[in-house]
């Protein structure tokens, strides 16, 4: 009877098993498999202390000016950054050397001091757009460069900073 029992039990732990194993491995294929991203990366800066002089770079290949993009800056910062907001200033150079500065401005807490992004830990995780409904208006490689904007001479608590390009849903013109 003991032998029953427990040959029940082995099978049944074998399903429980098999079957989180089929569950854990379509969780894993679905959020890799985001089709609305053309382009997501992260790298990180100096915790302790980013300098205005040192800036992280995304290098992007475009290989067409018809599709229609959201871009967004992603920024993680501990739960010490001592500010509500932060300034970056973003150079894109274009594939023909040219190159366009813009200044950002990205709210991380509201009035009240409370975190607007997605906290784990001691990191928030905050996404913000910066231009939406875009076109590249030319194809080749194009470098994105983000630097500190803030007044300090250096910013402590970034952790890191992204780029992500996602596809918009808005239908593309014919040229």
């Amino acid at each position: 009877m003991a032998n029953v029992a427990l040959a029940v039990i082995v099978t049944a732990v074998d399903k429980m098993r098999h079957t989180f194993t089929l569950a854990l491995l379509a969780a894993l294929l679905f959020t890799a498999c985001d089709g609305s991203v053309f382009y997501d990366h992260r790298e990180a800066v100096n915790e302790h202390g980013w300098l205005p002089t040192e800036s992280v770079n995304f290098d992007v290949e475009v290989p067409d000016t018809t599709t229609v993009y959201h871009f967004l800056v992603g920024v993680r910062n501990s739960i010490s950054y001592p500010y509500a907001n932060t300034f970056f200033f973003l150079t894109t150079t274009f594939p023909d050397g040219s190159t366009a500065r813009d200044t950002l401005e990205f709210p991380l807490a509201d009035a009240d001091g409370r975190w607007l992004g997605k906290r784990t830990g001691r990191y928030i995780d905050t996404r913000f757009y910066f231009r939406r409904n875009a076109r590249f208006p030319m194809e080749g490689h194009y470098r994105f460069s983000i630097t500190n904007g803030m007044r300090d001479s250096a910013i402590a608590g970034l952790k890191d900073v992204g780029l992500r390009i996602e596809y918009s849903n808005m239908k593309q013109n014919p040229s």
